[in-house]
């Protein structure tokens, strides 16, 4: 796959989730005595050995999480946010650029990381899950596209062509982003967590380590960065990027 390739500045940046903003898989948190297996299926889906839809919906129906279950996985998105994720994130804020989540886990939890990070939910792209009465599991969103091949690409172009989005940059680590590249004036495949040689081999550009100070002077412009430097709030994450500058 050629990838064309976009420099800094951006107004829109899309980040994935899983092994991405977070250390974790949110599916594998669930899983319990079924790690092993859930954990295969996605690297599978991940790596672009078999398409997502495959293992989707058969997925969940192993592990069935329940209201609490995804309200805890959302306390662990947070817990294992990738250091200097939320500053990232806040740095975008306050040069008035759109941070944006896009992921196919599943919206409660993905939701609640983005609060953390100061997002609304209109920022926050997931898949949609119901519960009955109880709050035990009933289905996913069977219409989204976030949970089948090729679906992340319907989401990213329309958020590249929202009003006053600017050009877009993408950060990601699976077979999902990098299949929606294409629509990205940037596209960072993110290693920090997980390594795809899939993703990597196709990628202009990466980052491989596990902090997203080394992802910044991919995603600001010089001029922006000089910005963040002159504004105390930022000193101890501006103070990390330039050991990757």
């Amino acid at each position: 796959m050629g990838l064309t390739d976009a420099p800094p500045p951006y107004g829109t940046v899309v980040f994935d989730c899983d092994s991405t903003l977070s250390r974790i898989e949110g599916i594998e948190e669930l899983s319990g005595e079924r790690r092993e297996e859930i954990t295969r299926m996605t690297s599978l889906a991940m790596e672009g050995e078999v398409p997502l839809e495959e293992v989707y919906g058969r997925r969940l129906e192993l592990v069935r999480p329940s209201r609490a279950d995804l309200a805890a996985v959302g306390e662990r998105y947070v817990e294992e946010l990738v250091p200097n994720a939320a500053a990232c994130v806040a740095a975008l804020a306050f040069l008035g650029k759109r941070a944006v989540i896009v992921s196919g886990g599943l919206f409660p939890p993905v939701a609640h990381l983005g609060r953390h990070l100061g997002l609304t939910d209109e920022d926050v792209f997931a898949v949609g899950v119901s519960f009955g009465a109880d709050g035990a599991y009933a289905d996913f969103d069977r219409d989204t596209p976030l949970a089948r091949a090729g679906g992340k690409i319907e989401v990213v172009a329309a958020l590249a062509a929202a009003p006053r989005a600017g050009a877009l940059c993408l950060v990601g680590d699976g077979i999902t982003d990098l299949e929606a590249a294409g629509e990205a004036a940037r596209f960072v495949a993110f290693g920090g967590v997980e390594r795809r040689p899939a993703v990597f081999d196709a990628a202009a550009v990466s980052c491989v380590e596990a902090d997203f100070a080394a992802l910044a002077p991919l995603l600001f412009a010089e001029d922006e960065l000089r910005l963040l430097r002159a504004e105390p709030r930022f000193a101890r994450f501006t103070g990390d990027i330039e050991q990757y500058t």
